[in-house]
């Protein structure tokens, strides 16, 4: 068998559960994340459209972490295929060592690296960055989510559209209930009505387009726009406005929201770092000026003309003021102290969210070229297992990518956790699951001449035998010793 013809055939086997995998991995965790939003859509009259984009464009960050995967199960699942058939072992007797297998795999793998690496930097941050301003827009489409306590809140209908003005110095969310309650209706230009209420409680009708306030224990105040002299006062104990067509419509902005770390390629994100290091480099330079400054004044030393930041601590400290014995006016010791603390402090912070956020930056760069390389790392890890378990079959292949799987991702989000704490250097803790997997691929490979010996049929129920049947043995010799 040529090699042209066995790199066909190997790309060929890998395909087929490369797809499945694909798809259900996807599937799972896509039906995991979408539950989890759905809440915020529903009841909120959207069309089909926007569902069918919210669905899109919820579909990329779901792939992001389902591909890697893939690639992996799809390995497994071939190679224990090919070795439960005895293709492997015809192989080797024509002369192809099993490590020779891992050459087209590696093509592969690093095929699939450089996709990742293409959605991480293009697709996903975009898709990203879409989803945001979408679910904003939505959000907003609600007048309950838009109602805050102590402001005006301007609340538009569709119906006549009409416009009402709201306040309430309370609005609790949960029971949906208001206090001290302000309603300004100024819509017809003969007459304007004001309404004032202890309380209110607020409900919608079930396509949520129409908002009903109860009012209780209050009082309206009407006054005709054509008779200065006509006032009007109706006291009550509950009424119901009925505000018909709020929030029907899903408005989309043009400009949308700023991008986080998150919705921002590989080159804005080193740009973004960057430019908050240099923010961070003279944030730094003024605070050491500022510090000689402040000390060269506090010695009673007069501050030269050209000194601007002397100057803004002067006209700062209006009060207390003192005078040199040439009569130019000096700050006194104890309040040009005070404000030199205070303004080294707003400094400190400023500085310490300039460098957060350059870390963060930096944690989202390695993140994503950790997960795009994670698809070389498991075409290297995948043969030598499935070499060594033969006819482990699915469940072989379930096991063994739910323990990796579970360690990889752990490993990543530990290292994020570190990472964003500062307390290790990102490309440290963002690569490590890569590292570890790595060698231990390396270790694997190296021993793949040597796959099924170490396990007589190299099924699942056998390797389970043989690790219980040490342990008993283990426990054996610790009560011996014991009872000695």
């Amino acid at each position: 068998m040529g090699m042209g013809v066995l790199t066909k055939y190997l790309i060929r086997v890998h395909v087929g559960p490369f797809l499945f995998a694909l798809s259900a991995l996807t599937a799972l965790i896509f039906l995991n994340a979408v539950a989890q939003r759905i809440e915020g859509l529903l009841g909120k009259g959207l069309g089909w459209r926007v569902a069918v984009e919210f669905l899109t464009l919820s579909l990329p960050h779901t792939i992001a972490l389902s591909l890697p995967m893939s690639v992996l199960v799809a390995v497994l699942y071939a190679f224990s295929d090919m070795t439960s058939s005895n293709e492997i072992t015809a192989m080797s007797a024509g002369g192809i060592r099993p490590a020779r297998l891992l050459i087209p795999l590696i093509g592969m793998g690093a095929l699939m690296t450089c996709v990742m690496l293409y959605f991480n930097d293009v697709v996903l941050p975009e898709s990203n960055h879409r989803l945001k301003n979408l679910m904003v827009d939505i959000a907003r489409k609600s007048p309950t989510l838009e109602l805050r306590e102590q402001v005006v809140n301007e609340i538009a209908t569709d119906v006549g559209r009409e416009t009402y003005f709201l306040t309430a110095t309370r609005i609790d969310r949960v029971e949906n209930t208001l206090e001290e309650v302000t309603i300004f209706d100024g819509n017809n230009p003969l007459r304007r009505r004001t309404t004032y209420a202890a309380r209110g409680e607020m409900i919608f009708n079930a396509d949520k387009t129409d908002l009903f306030l109860t009012l209780y224990e209050g009082v309206v105040y009407e006054v005709q726009n054509d008779n200065v002299e006509s006032f009007q006062s109706l006291h009550f104990e509950k009424q119901i406005v009925t505000l018909r067509g709020v929030g029907n419509e899903l408005v989309r902005r043009s400009g949308g929201t700023d991008r986080s770390d998150r919705e921002m390629g590989f080159a804005l994100l080193a740009e973004n770092a960057r430019a908050r290091e240099v923010e961070l480099d003279s944030v730094k330079i003024e605070s050491r000026t500022a510090t000689l400054e402040a000390v060269r004044v506090a010695l009673g030393r007069p501050a030269s003309d050209d000194s601007a930041k002397v100057a803004d601590l002067r006209a700062g400290y209006s009060r207390g003021l003192a005078f040199s014995s040439d009569g130019e006016t000096l700050l006194s010791r104890d309040r040009l102290t005070q404000g030199a603390v205070i303004s080294s402090r707003t400094r400190a912070n400023r500085a310490e969210s300039l460098r957060q956020t350059a870390h963060r930056y930096e944690v989202e760069i390695h993140k994503k070229l950790a997960i795009a390389f994670a698809c070389l790392v498991f075409t290297l890890i995948g043969p030598p297992l499935a070499l060594r378990f033969p006819r482990g079959g699915i469940g072989m292949v379930v096991l063994a990518s739910s323990v990796i799987f579970s360690i990889y991702w752990t490993g990543l989000i530990g290292g994020e956790i570190l990472a964003d704490r500062r307390i290790a250097d990102p490309a440290v803790t963002m690569w490590m699951a890569n590292v570890v997997f790595f060698i231990v691929g390396l270790v694997l490979v190296s021993r793949m001449a040597h796959a099924g010996s170490t396990v007589r049929s190299g099924r699942i129920d056998d390797l389970m035998g043989n690790a219980s049947e040490s342990l008993r043995r283990l426990l054996g010799r610790r009560k011996e010793g014991v009872s000695a």
